[in-house]
Parts: C-alpha cells; sequence; structure tokens
C-alpha cells in the first residue's frame, strides 16, 4: 500500500519462482537457491507403479527449495538415492503400488538390505526421513523408518605433512604459472589501450587481439559455414602464435585446472570446504587500507548446510605481503579479473571468486558460451588426475588444515570439529598421546604430593620425635630441609613425609583438625581456602578413609582439651615448624 492508501501496482513480468511440480505430478524442476542453477527429474522413470511415483514426486518436490535443498547437486543426490530404492522395490514379490503400502517388514527389509558404511547409512537415513513427510506414513511403519541408524564413524584421513606438502606445492606451481602468464598479458593490453604500439605490427595486433578477448571471452572471429559457427581471424592467430589455447583464451583466463588449483590454496590456506569455496563471492577490501598501504579483504563465505538464520560468515584478512593469507586473495583477484569482468557484462550481479574459461560450450547451467562458475566435486577429481595425487584434495585437505595445522574449528562447532574431525583422526590421536601422558604425570604427581604419605603404626615407636600433628623418625633428613639444615615445613605438611608416623595416640588431634579445616571451608573464600588448607585437608580425607568411619567417629569422641589447644595453636600460627 502507497502512504495515501492505493494499492501499489503489481510488476508486470512474472514476480514468483516458477512451480517445482509440474502439471502432470510426475516431473519435478529443482533451482538452486540463486536461480542459477536448474535441474528436472522425470519421475516416471523410476521402476515402481504410478501411483507411488507420483507421492514420491510430491515429497521429492516438497524438499525442492532453498530453505531445504539449496543446491541442485543436493537434489542430484537424492535422486540417486531414491532410485537405488525404487529399484530394489520393483525387485520384490509383491511390490508396493503406493507409499502407505510400504510396511515395517519392507522397511526393514531394506534396510538389512544395505551394506554397513557411509553410502548405506544415507540411502537409509534420508529415503525414510523424505517417506516420513507423507500424512499416510503412520503406526509400525512410522516407527520402522524413524528408528535412528548408527553413523558409520567418517572414513577421510588427515594427510600426512610430506603428502600435504606434495598437495600445496602442485596447486602452487599450476596457478602461480597461470597468474604470471595472465599479468603479462594484462600488462600488454594496458600498453595497447594506452597506444603504446605501432598501428599494424605484431605487438598491435596481439593487443587488439586481446582485447577483443576481454570484452567476448575469444580472439577475433569472422561467421563461418551456415551453421552460425566462427572461425579466428588468421592474420591475429599469426600474431598470437597459433590457435591452441595456451596462445588464445588462456592468456587471459584460467583453465579448469587452473581454477581447481585455486580452489586447493583456499582449502590450504583458511580451511575451507570445496561447496563454500564454489560459491564465495568477491571479496571487497576496505575503503581505508589504513597507513601503511595493505589491503584488508572481507570474505563473505555461504554454508549452505546451515539452519536459516547462520548461512552466512564474514572473516577478515590482510594482505602483509608474501605468504601472507591476504597476499592469496590479492593473487586470486588478479587472476580472475578479466572473467570476472567479461562474465559482469554478460550476467550483472554475478558476483563469484573462482570463474574460468572452457575449451568447449557451455551445457547451459553457467554464463555465457565458455564461462564456468566456480570448482565443483568434478573439477576437484579432474584436477587430482592432472596432478598425479589420489582423489581430490579437499574433504583430506580441509581435515588436515583443521585438525592438525590449525587445531581449531574451522566452519563448525566446538562439539563438530571434536566429535567427528578430531577424535577419529589418528594425526590427531597421535598428536594426543604425549599430552596425555604428560597431563596423566603431572595428576600422579600432584596426587602424591596431596596424598597421605606417613605410615600407619598401631604404637609409637622408640625413637621418633613427637610433632604436633605426628611422629618424626629423621628429623634432620626431610624432604623439605630449613636453613639450618633440618626440617623446615609446617606442622601440616607431616603428612605428606615419609618420615612421619602416626599412631592411635594422635588420631584425636587429627579428627578434630579434619573437622577444624572443614568448618573454616565454609567460612573463607574457596580460593584463599585452597591455597592454604587444601592440601591438609586432602590428607586428612585420605587418613579417614584408611582408618575407616567407626574409627574416625570414635577418634572425634576422644578428643581431649589439650588437643584442643593444640590444633588451635597450629592453625593461629601459634607453632613453628
Amino acid at each position: 500500500m502507497s502512504r495515501r492508501g492505493r494499492q501499489a501496482s503489481l510488476p508486470t513480468a512474472v514476480h514468483h519462482r516458477p512451480e517445482v511440480l509440474s502439471s502432470g505430478g510426475l516431473v519435478v524442476e529443482h533451482r538452486d537457491a540463486q536461480n542459477a542453477s536448474v535441474r528436472s527429474y522425470d519421475f516416471s522413470a523410476l521402476r515402481v507403479p504410478e501411483p507411488l511415483q507420483r507421492s514420491l514426486a510430491a515429497l521429492f518436490a516438497g524438499r525442492c527449495h532453498s530453505h531445504r535443498w539449496a543446491s541442485v547437486q543436493t537434489s542430484k543426490l537424492q535422486w540417486e538415492r531414491l532410485r537405488v530404492f525404487c529399484d530394489w522395490l520393483a525387485a520384490l514379490p509383491v511390490p508396493p503400488q503406493d507409499v502407505d503400502e510400504i510396511t515395517a517388514a519392507v522397511w526393514n527389509a531394506w534396510r538389512l538390505s544395505r551394506a554397513t558404511g557411509s553410502a548405506a547409512y544415507s540411502q537409509v537415513s534420508i529415503i525414510g526421513s523424505l517417506l516420513l513427510d507423507d500424512p499416510r506414513m503412520v503406526g509400525e511403519a512410522a516407527e520402522a523408518m524413524a528408528r535412528p541408524i548408527s553413523k558409520p564413524p567418517a572414513q577421510e584421513r588427515s594427510y600426512a605433512d610430506a603428502e600435504f606438502d606434495q598437495i600445496k606445492a602442485a596447486a602452487r606451481r599450476v596457478f602461480r604459472g597461470a597468474l604470471l602468464r595472465i599479468e603479462h598479458n594484462g600488462h600488454h593490453l594496458v600498453q595497447w589501450r594506452s597506444g603504446a604500439f605501432e598501428e599494424g605490427s605484431r605487438d598491435w595486433l596481439i593487443g587488439e587481439a586481446l582485447d577483443c578477448l576481454a570484452r567476448t571471452g575469444h580472439v577475433p572471429c569472422y561467421p563461418h559455414g551456415p551453421t552460425g559457427e566462427v572461425k579466428p581471424v588468421s592474420r591475429y592467430l599469426r600474431a598470437l602464435g597459433g590457435a591452441g589455447k595456451e596462445h588464445t583464451w588462456k592468456r587471459l583466463y584460467l583453465s579448469r585446472l587452473e581454477a581447481t588449483s585455486l580452489g586447493v590454496l583456499l582449502m590450504a590456506e583458511f580451511g575451507l570446504n570445496l561447496a563454500v569455496i564454489d560459491l564465495m563471492p568477491v571479496p571487497r577490501a576496505s575503503a581505508d587500507g589504513g597507513p601503511d598501504g595493505h589491503p584488508t579483504y572481507r570474505l563473505e563465505l555461504i554454508k549452505r548446510r546451515r539452519g536459516s538464520g547462520q548461512q552466512h560468515e564474514t572473516r577478515n584478512v590482510t594482505d602483509l605481503g608474501g605468504g601472507s593469507s591476504g597476499r592469496l586473495i590479492t593473487q586470486a583477484l588478479a587472476a580472475t579479473r578479466f572473467a570476472r569482468q567479461a562474465v559482469e557484462t554478460m550476467a550483472p550481479g554475478t558476483n563469484r571468486l573462482i570463474i574460468w574459461r572452457s575449451g568447449m560450450r557451455g551445457c547451459g547451467t553457467d554464463v555465457g558460451d565458455w564461462f564456468r562458475l566456480g570448482t565443483g566435486e568434478n573439477s576437484a577429481g579432474h584436477w587430482a588426475r592432472l596432478t598425479g595425487m589420489a582423489g581430490s584434495p579437499f574433504r583430506r585437505g580441509r581435515r588436515t588444515v583443521n585438525v592438525v595445522e590449525r587445531r581449531e574449528p574451522g566452519q563448525n562447532s566446538q562439539d563438530t570439529h571434536d566429535r567427528t574431525y578430531v577424535l577419529p583422526d589418528p594425526r590427531a590421536q597421535a598428536a594426543a598421546a604425549p599430552v596425555i601422558a604428560a597431563a596423566a604425570e603431572a595428576a600422579r604427581q600432584q596426587a602424591e604430593q596431596v596424598v597421605l604419605a606417613a605410615e600407619l603404626r598401631d604404637a609409637p615407636v622408640a625413637g621418633d620425635a613427637e610433632a604436633a600433628t605426628a611422629d618424626c623418625r629423621d628429623f634432620d633428613n626431610g624432604p623439605f630441609p630449613g636453613a639450618d639444615g633440618r626440617c623446615g615445613a609446617s606442622f601440616l605438611a607431616c603428612l605428606g613425609c615419609t618420615n612421619a608416623r602416626i599412631h592411635p595416640g594422635h588420631h584425636p588431634r587429627l579428627a578434630h583438625l579434619h573437622r577444624a579445616l572443614s568448618q573454616l571451608r565454609s567460612a573463607m573464600n574457596p580460593a584463599l581456602w585452597q591455597a592454604d588448607w587444601g592440601e591438609a585437608h586432602a590428607r586428612l580425607e585420605h587418613l579417614s578413609r584408611r582408618l575407616g568411619a567407626a574409627a574416625w567417629a570414635k577418634a572425634l569422641s576422644e578428643v581431649t582439651a589439650a588437643d584442643r589447644k593444640l590444633i588451635d595453636d597450629l592453625l593461629n600460627g601459634g607453632l613453628s615448624a
């Protein structure tokens, strides 16, 4: 409504997202959160009866929204799991006709048919969650589907130092070569645009070809043949040195291998996962670079698997020179600047950091005919094959950065970081072993200092010197010598000395001391009480357990006036060691 109460006019163009489920009820079309990628799923291709096909299509469509499945990669993965489930149902002697005919027995049989491992866990948990969205799923079948299944431990393990260094070196070598190439040709283009070359010269032709390449994504071409295809102009190819990608479009753009190498370096530097790197927007430098001139970049990280309102996170990194985290961002911006400029012209507002150029025309999911956005699982596998690595480096690499190198959560909670990443990892376990051993040894030593060390006797021993809390068998050679060479410890420390001997004559005064220290505990600051009386109280606790509750109670009943005066003098500082 306007201020004056008139209803605002609606836009003339379509102003809502397309329907997910087709009118026929068997085709689901999923668009990602940015409305950039789309994928269709034909449920009539599933090997189950048509009523079940329609029910599954409706359940699937209910999740193809940005608040459930934000990426088409998610729906693609769930579609494959659903297809496996339907193939299994079709092989049953009597396949269910609809969702409500999937009984608890059928579900339990499906659950038992799955092998152990992460794939089986995902198939059972995801399909069960999807079927439970149907209101007809009640009773024993719903209970069976809701029954929790143990999640298998993570299979990924962090890299050894030498192995991870090899991965980073390979990525750095590929990306640095691309950066130097793009910087060199970018400088040549700046010179051409400033009129530094004589018109018609080889350098001038190269500059004009680079200008066309920067604006259109390809070198100057002309229409060739009835199909509308184009062919590069020969004079530019002669100046560039050939028609290969190294001589043409790679002069200003990253290839798939080089863009993935940049993604590997971002993972190794910041501990980001592949999905976050794939969607990373262009980092923006702060308006005020400060007096030192070092740019500070704001990284916007998108975590699709988090709940609503928690999917966006920001980090600030500063380019402090070679080797700093911010320097990698500066280099990434330089290496992708021409691709980002070209894509911005074709599709304004794309705002993606990693953009690369392909030698093949696009398949309708990226920008223009030649450009691709981000780096996905397929690119990671392609990178591993070309660099000679064993599989995609992203999952294990991220684990290595966050668990071994940084030892702190990347984009997870502390609980998830500890439970999922740290505890199952062999390197983290090996690194923790000496720390745990040192802590255990420190605890043992502390316990030895606190627990009762005095010797218990049934009667006094001839020759022992009587002290306030115990008898001493060697007063001149104690573990705490004073300035004169004799024992310099407080009488409260006697119970922790191996020279001390306690007999029943000491029990009443020690029981009284124990009660007095307990009463002081309730009247003092806890930290002060622990510092002054904690160890003595712990030793008396140990003594009371050694003697037993009955003997300790008997000792309390036998406390004399002399015992009370002795303990009062001891607590008030009236006795010297």
